[in-house]
């Protein structure tokens, strides 16, 4: 509560009065009230400048806050936007990936095509090669019974010119014949002396032998020479038997 200080009110009739007249202007009071003004002003400057002061410190702390928010968010958006550089990049390279895996795709279905219309040829080709087997096939079936059929006519004369020759004559592959001799052992008449005779070219050749003829060579070149097979088996023989029985 603001406490009103009254002037007093002076009776000059009195005071002129009196034989010593004096007036009482209360210094003391007037003293003590200006000691209280300036004790109560310097509290108020005290706190105005305490407050001031604060105030100071908090809008110094928030102007820091927003510093570090401005900072932080400053921060952020450098590293959106290095993710964004980074991203783009990936998209870049994605699209490149998809690019090359379309011509790559685009290149494997064309070679598909291709081998589908080879596979498609060559399926023909083996229909055709099957029929021309098949065809083959009837025509070395009719030979064969052909064949069987002279065969059984003359084979018992084969078998008794055989027996009585101790040789065989048998063709194995294509132009060749396996020549086989038997009763030239006289210690083991059982054991066979062989030999296959190439006759695919005018020039004859002997592919393997057995056993070992030393003197076969020589023969094969008289062979070429006069080109008497008969008389070549004939020599065979006679060297083979001299072979056994030496």
């Amino acid at each position: 509560m603001t406490h009103i200080l009254r002037v007093p009110q002076i009776d000059l009739t009195a005071v002129l009065a009196d034989s010593n007249p004096s007036i009482d202007l209360k210094l003391q009071v007037y003293e003590n009230s200006t000691r209280n003004f300036l004790k109560a002003l310097t509290s108020y400057k005290n706190r105005a400048i305490n407050t001031i002061s604060e105030r100071r410190k908090y809008q110094h702390a928030e102007k820091k806050k927003l510093h570090d928010r401005i900072h932080s968010s400053e921060a952020e958006i450098n590293n959106c936007k290095l993710k964004e550089i980074e991203l783009v990049a990936d998209l870049e390279h994605e699209k490149e990936e998809r690019k090359d895996a379309e011509l790559s795709l685009a290149a494997f279905k064309r070679r598909l095509h291709t081998l589908q219309e080879k596979c498609a040829t060559i399926g023909s080709d083996i229909d055709q090669y099957r029929a021309i087997t098949d065809n083959l096939r009837r025509e070395k079936d009719k030979e064969r019974v052909i064949l069987s059929t002279h065969a059984s006519q003359v084979s018992p004369e084969v078998i008794s010119c055989e027996a009585k020759l101790s040789c065989i004559i048998e063709g194995i592959e294509k132009d060749q014949l396996l020549i086989r001799f038997r009763n030239l052992d006289k210690q083991e008449p059982s054991r066979e002396f062989s030999l296959v005779l190439d006759v695919s070219s005018p020039y004859y050749k002997v592919v393997t032998s057995s056993p070992h003829l030393m003197v076969l060579p020589i023969l094969v070149d008289e062979l070429n020479q006069h080109g008497d097979v008969y008389e070549f088996i004939k020599q065979v023989r006679m060297a083979y038997d001299e072979l056994a029985n030496t």
